[in-house]
């Protein structure tokens, strides 16, 4: 089955499910996420300290659900300067419209995460 990834990147929100550092069971969060395939982008707002971001970091296999596609992948902290900035803006870029906050300090200060789809 061919997935469309490109369909999936208006979607507003993906869930992301990673296995708990401690206990070994799934932990599904709803999350903002830009997609430049076969990459998808998340920004963790509690940086590391976000135990979704520490559950990937532990175990970096997680599944993402966008719709009804469900995604395998190798979660990783983006810790290229090009790629850093590249996930801030795609993010920005499809969510400042869509919120009444100002998201520029939280896209500034918050830890890009990138997940490396398996498709």
């Amino acid at each position: 089955m061919t997935i469309d990834l490109p369909a999936l990147a208006n979607t507003e929100f993906c869930y992301l499910t990673t296995t708990g550092r401690v206990t070994g069971k799934p932990h599904t969060i709803e999350i903002w996420f830009a997609l430049q395939a076969p990459v998808l982008y998340m920004l963790a707002g509690s940086g590391n300290n976000a135990d979704w971001v520490k559950n990937a970091q532990h175990q970096p296999e997680v599944s993402v659900r966008i719709n009804e596609v469900e995604l395998a992948g190798a979660a990783r902290v983006v810790t290229a300067t090009e790629e850093d900035a590249l996930a801030r803006r795609l993010i920005l870029e499809k969510y400042e419209g869509h919120s009444e906050d100002d998201l520029t300090e939280w896209g500034r200060t918050s830890l890009p995460v990138a997940i490396d789809l398996q498709v």
